[in-house]
């Protein structure tokens, strides 16, 4: 019993182990899948740089020889992006990403690298995936979309003025006191408890975020007012809030009640339970286990076991193949010697 214990303890313990080097493997590729893609985005940032500089370089070499670059399906204007451009950082993998995003849609932020250095703008949308912001008015590329793109046919290129992303690590909060008036840069900042509702739509996180060190409760920005506009496309609430299915027993899908009526809602029997019943029923089986497993380990525990094995095999001596009990020969005589003078009474009672 001790060697299949051992055996069983090894199955497991090498179990994990497999799970465990699969989840390092998996996250290996992740982070390598995340290198490349950083890699590749900063690698065609600076490849734009370097070929835009060299495009001036050379028309201002050539003058009026220099050939009409913005011109054909491939031209664009100096200094302009195109569709390959990649305005979205690399996406983080989600077990490098942080817990807590303390921005939100509509902070004030200054920026800390960059040509916009120093310059204080409002966040216009937050990215979680990459951990980057996109700022109103500040960090602008210029990309070159085709006129048919665009919805102007008789334009080659239309030049549009876009924010590109800005990594969270970049910006610090601005946060105004009242006392006196004046702005604050917040340096650090962490996110943590209480946990509030928030309305469906808006992007504001459920989290609170303090001051790192004064532990100060930062708002977070009043959420724009949801302003929904009715379109011939819409479905109308009349028909939407109209009752068209009445639940049967005739066809499905069936009333969830008609479960708990037809078989007992916590019988052993059913397939379908609540997620909190099967919850307390899984962790109530580990205990078992678990119980089992430490009682098997003690002397009084495996002789336990080897009674309940001695017993449960002569319980099956006594069935037959298809598991009925095989009755014995003095119950056998006993049921025939009853019979026998009973079938006498009833003959003398005839009589």
């Amino acid at each position: 019993m001790q060697n299949v214990i051992r055996k069983v303890a090894l199955a497991r313990n090498q179990a994990k182990r497999k799970a465990i080097l699969s989840t390092k493997d998996a996250r290996r590729k992740e982070w390598n899948e995340f290198l490349k893609g950083q890699f590749s985005y900063n690698r065609a940032h600076l490849d734009n740089i370097r070929n835009e500089r060299q495009r001036r370089q050379e028309d201002w070499a050539r003058g009026p020889l220099a050939p009409r670059r913005d011109s054909g399906m491939d031209g664009k204007p100096f200094g302009t992006l195109g569709l390959e451009g990649g305005l979205r950082l690399p996406e983080i993998p989600k077990h490098m990403r942080r817990k807590y995003i303390n921005f939100a849609k509509g902070d004030r932020v200054c920026v800390m690298k960059g040509r916009d250095k120093g310059k204080i703008s409002e966040i216009s949308s937050v990215d979680v995936e990459s951990e980057s912001v996109t700022l109103k008015d500040l960090n602008l590329c210029e990309m070159a979309i085709p006129g048919w793109m665009a919805g102007e046919p008789e334009k080659r290129t239309v030049i549009n003025r876009t924010p590109a992303p800005i990594s969270i690590d970049d910006i610090r909060l601005v946060v105004p006191l009242s006392n006196p008036v004046k702005d604050v840069l917040v340096m650090h900042m962490y996110g943590g408890g209480p946990f509030l509702d928030r309305e469906y739509g808006t992007d504001t996180p459920a989290h609170t975020r303090y001051v790192a060190g004064e532990d100060i409760e930062i708002p977070w920005p009043n959420p724009e007012a949801q302003n929904h506009q009715d379109k011939e496309s819409d479905t109308l609430r009349l028909d939407v809030e109209t009752l068209t299915w009445v639940p049967s027993l005739r066809k499905q899908p069936f009333p969830s009640s008609v479960l708990d009526e037809l078989r007992n809602k916590y019988s052993k029997y059913r397939t379908r339970h609540d997620p909190n019943y099967v919850k307390e029923k899984k962790l109530e089986e580990y205990k078992q286990e678990y119980l089992q497993s430490m009682s098997l380990l003690t002397p009084e525990g495996e002789h336990r076991a080897i009674q309940q094995a001695k017993k449960a095999n002569s319980m099956k001596g006594k069935q037959d193949g298809k598991g009925n009990m095989i009755m014995s020969r003095e119950t056998a005589a006993f049921i025939e010697r009853f019979m026998r003078e009973n079938k006498g009474d009833k003959a003398s009672k005839a009589t």
